[in-house]
């Protein structure tokens, strides 16, 4: 279940990047293949960056290359590739979170990354056991509240989504609920059905598929809206908790000091990319929400996030060294 905080600062429209073939601009840019690095096969940032490199590839008249680097590897070698705009990153909150959770991150998210775009997001799940006799968010906090420490939710491994939620579910609502953690995802949601633990907050593309069967039951999404991959459902902010909200985000980034003219020119074909409907009803099947925000939107985005998970993880003493 994430995903920066200070502010990035505007850029410029115009710039010029000099390449051992002689200047490039916005304009004549590129002039050679184009690399993404991203999570490990499967994931959604994979899927997503395969949907923008066969777009881009055609509209740059250049081969844009997806690179499965696994999500820290990624970030790594990015944080370190040249400003040239022949190096991009597809991934999510890792970039901004990692840091708070590991004494020995070698990047810094707003020294080391220019953003280009917000690509996707994901809404956890909130979703229980169907034995637990709770129909909504504030009948779950009213159990939680009556059995402290008694209930408990399937986490994966610390510093993911699933965990951060709990925590920040636990924190606001003040409430003790125990978290088991397991090594994944599937794991977690293999454990909830078998009623080995209470509840989770689960990814999308985890928990939908299960609900029909009747072995999970759903009670909120944890987004700041309601959203399209459950129609109908009502947030968690909104059933009970005003102010939660978590969110799985996706972003693309570039090295820092890579030129604001060639920024733009990514930001603008990779907007284009990702406004076709083939390409939103896609991703939506995969469990993801097309977003489209500018490089500022991302710099705004991740303040917030790094501010808000910065405090948890200090707070709740939460390390995945």
């Amino acid at each position: 279940m994430p995903i920066p905080y200070p502010a990035i600062a505007a850029y410029a429209l115009a710039g010029v990047i000099t390449a051992s073939v002689g200047p490039v601009t916005g304009q004549n840019y590129p002039i050679k293949p184009i690399r993404i690095s991203t999570s490990a096969i499967g994931a959604s940032s994979d899927f997503t960056s395969r949907l923008i490199a066969q777009d881009i590839t055609e509209t740059l008249g250049q081969p844009v290359i997806v690179e499965n680097r696994g999500t820290v590897p990624a970030i790594e070698y990015i944080s370190k590739a040249p400003p040239d705009g022949y190096s991009l990153l597809i991934g999510g909150s890792a970039l901004w979170i990692t840091p708070f959770l590991r004494s020995d991150t070698s990047w810094d998210p707003i020294r080391d990354f220019a953003p280009v775009n917000l690509v996707e997001r994901s809404p956890n799940i909130l979703v229980v056991h169907p034995s637990l006799p709770v129909k909504s968010v504030r009948d779950l906090m009213a159990l939680a509240k009556s059995r402290s420490g008694e209930l408990n939710y399937a986490s994966a491994p610390a510093g993911g989504s699933s965990h951060l939620a709990g925590e920040l579910f636990k924190a606001m609502a003040g409430v003790n609920i125990v978290r088991v953690a397991y090594k994944g995802a599937a794991p977690g949601m293999i454990g909830l059905m078998g009623g080995e633990v209470h509840l989770t907050f689960a990814g999308a593309g985890s928990a939908v598929p299960h609900l029909k069967s009747g072995k999970i039951r759903a009670l909120a999404v944890t987004g700041s809206r309601p959203s399209a991959l459950l129609p109908g459902m009502p947030t968690v902010a909104t059933s009970g908790l005003p102010g939660y909200e978590v969110e799985s985000i996706d972003v693309v980034m570039v090295p820092a000091k890579t030129p604001a003219a060639i920024i733009k020119r990514l930001h603008q074909e990779i907007v284009q990319v990702l406004n076709k409907p083939d390409v939103k009803n896609k991703l939506l099947l995969a469990g993801v929400e097309v977003v489209t925000g500018t490089p500022d939107e991302v710099a705004s985005m991740m303040k917030s996030e790094m501010a808000k998970w910065g405090k948890l993880i200090k707070d709740v003493g939460i390390r995945a060294d």
